[in-house]
């Protein structure tokens, strides 16, 4: 697998058209020196960079062996598919799956039973193939894409990596504009995420330090490419996880070329943020495998590098703050982590990410020093000033569907606010809005701020604060 950097300016619609169609020319001659010789080409339509298709077992990685396995679990499991069909399912370029077959077949460890469109086969395991099977599912029940190896994992991050990315001031407020952040604080957060290192995020609840640092990743731009999974000797790595990656499939026109043009086991996704709170223990940090099925799941910091990495109410999760600070102190400054593989193999892994600590408690209380000084930014997001809380009730107004009107909003200050000595939140708009619009839903009464419905909402939500 060879990463290729992509030309970063948009070409015009004539160059693009030409180049797509010198390609497809090139791939008409039939010759392999031509088709390699496009694929080099920048190709504007596919991103800033793509991992390009291996045209032989060595340049995937892997050997036919590992790929016979993938096969035969495959129709141990489904019992019958076409050439094409195992193709899509182990992500391989046909040519190489078909080198496979062909052997399977003289071996007699599978049979052809029928004919596909385009020359093509239905297959199923023969007695002996099943028996061949069974042997390779007790030793993992992995038949999913063909792992890529380490070395191209790890040459994918360096080549995504944040620390080349610099994003200023307009990235910020692209990436924050749904959200309403002062002047002030954009100061302190602008050279925090143009650093790529991490931070603290503290202050009181409410105001919104999750929502900052959920949107901190969109700074740095909008996608990447991981691998699905990986192969470490005999042992295979899941990387891509649906519950934390958002695939996002290269935009083409028409999508002629994306199969050819892209390495299928590798995914597209949006740059990841991952957010975990008072769940986190130390076995999420480590590479988890599962004795039953064989297959090994790769841990939050990988699923996260090129990303955000959030760790919520910090000083809250069911591990110290000791275990998790002395088992990261060393990647956060060295960029890099150690991971044990179930087979008890030590493996280098890149550590790049942006580690956002968010926590309602004061840094210093939590922490020593040591590591104080490996998170160079300690930024307090603070309570709103009242501009910025009637600003945030006309925003959740247009938002929500209510027309802004400023009496009822004052009476919630002078009668809610005021006498109690109530701290603004930035939460509080939305939330009050909430429970008049339940109201006015419950009552079959039209959606307005009234006097009667902010006190309605006050009694419920300050009942107890």
């Amino acid at each position: 697998m060879t990463l290729q950097p992509l030309e970063s300016t948009p070409a015009s619609p004539n160059a693009t058209l030409d180049s797509l169609l010198d390609r497809i020319n090139l791939m008409a001659e039939g010759t392999e020196e031509a088709v390699t010789q496009s694929s080099e080409s920048p190709d504007p339509l596919l991103g800033e960079f793509r991992p390009k298709p291996p045209t032989n077992f060595q340049e995937a990685g892997v050997s036919d062996t590992v790929v016979e396995e993938l096969i035969c679990k495959y129709l141990l499991a489904i019992g019958e598919a076409s050439g094409r069909n195992i193709t899509d399912q182990i992500k391989l370029p046909f040519a190489l799956v078909e080198q496979v077959l062909a052997r399977l077949k003289s071996e007699q460890i599978i049979g052809y039973i029928g004919q596909a469109a385009m020359n093509d086969y239905i297959c199923k395991l023969t007695e002996i193939g099943r028996e061949r099977a069974k042997r390779y599912n007790a030793l993992s029940t992995y038949f999913g894409s063909t792992p890529v190896t380490l070395n191209d994992y790890i040459a994918c991050v360096e080549a995504q990596t944040l620390q080349n990315l610099e994003p200023g001031p307009e990235d910020l407020k692209r990436a924050f504009s749904d959200l309403l952040i002062n002047e002030k604080m954009f100061r302190k957060l602008g050279p925090a995420i143009n650093s790529g290192r991490g931070m603290f995020l503290y202050g009181f609840p409410g105001n919104g330090k999750t929502s900052i640092a959920e949107r901190v990743t969109a700074s740095f731009g909008k996608y990447i490419w991981i691998p699905r999974a990986l192969m470490v000797d005999r042992d295979i790595i899941r990387l891509y996880d649906p519950m934390n990656h958002v695939e996002a499939p290269p935009e083409t026109n028409g999508g002629l070329l994306t199969e050819k043009d892209i390495d299928q086991r590798w995914i597209r996704i949006e740059r990841p943020t991952i957010v975990v709170g008072g769940e986190l223990t130390m076995e999420h940090l480590e590479i988890c495998y599962n004795e039953t099925t064989g297959i090994s799941e790769a841990p939050l910091q990988m699923k996260s590098n090129c990303g955000t990495l959030v760790i919520d109410d910090f000083g809250r999760q069911r591990m110290s703050v000791d275990e998790l600070l002395n088992r990261w102190i060393v990647p956060l400054e060295k960029r890099y982590d150690f991971l044990n593989t179930s087979s008890g193999k030590k493996i280098r892994v890149p550590f790049d990410q942006l580690v956002i600590f968010s926590t309602n408690l004061e840094p210093k209380d939590l922490v020593d020093d040591a590591f104080l000084r490996r998170i160079p930014y300690k930024i307090e997001v603070c309570n709103p000033t009242m501009e910025e809380f009637l600003e945030l009730f006309q925003i959740m107004c247009r938002v929500m569907g209510f027309e802004f009107k400023p009496e009822p909003i004052m009476h919630l200050i002078e009668n809610h606010y005021k006498p109690n000595n109530r701290p603004f939140r930035n939460c509080h708009p939305r939330d009050i809005l909430l429970q008049i619009k339940n109201f006015a839903r419950y009552h079959k009464k039209p959606m307005e701020i009234t006097i009667e419905a902010i006190d309605f909402a006050c009694e419920n939500y300050f009942s107890v604060v």
